[in-house]
């Protein structure tokens, strides 16, 4: 698709077509850089998204359970 850049303050701006901001999942926020000569606009990644993708609970185990018990009663002293 062929557009024109358009003057915005001391800057230039494109106009993005709704329908191509729909096909790419851009928000209201974006990431750009250079690759080379080439402009590359990016929808922001939410931070740490996808760390949890297939956890499961089930596998974790009791940490707390290894520990050995305290039979005192009495504080601690340093």
């Amino acid at each position: 698709m062929r557009t024109q850049l358009r003057k915005v303050g001391n800057s230039r701006g494109v106009i993005i077509p709704v329908a191509l901001l729909e096909a790419c999942g851009l928000g209201e926020e974006v990431d750009l850089r250079l690759e080379g000569k080439t402009l590359v606009i990016e929808a922001l990644k939410a931070p740490r998204s996808g760390w949890f993708d297939g956890y499961q609970p089930e596998g974790d185990s009791d940490v707390l359970a290894a520990l050995p018990v305290d039979e005192t009663d009495g504080e601690w002293e340093w």
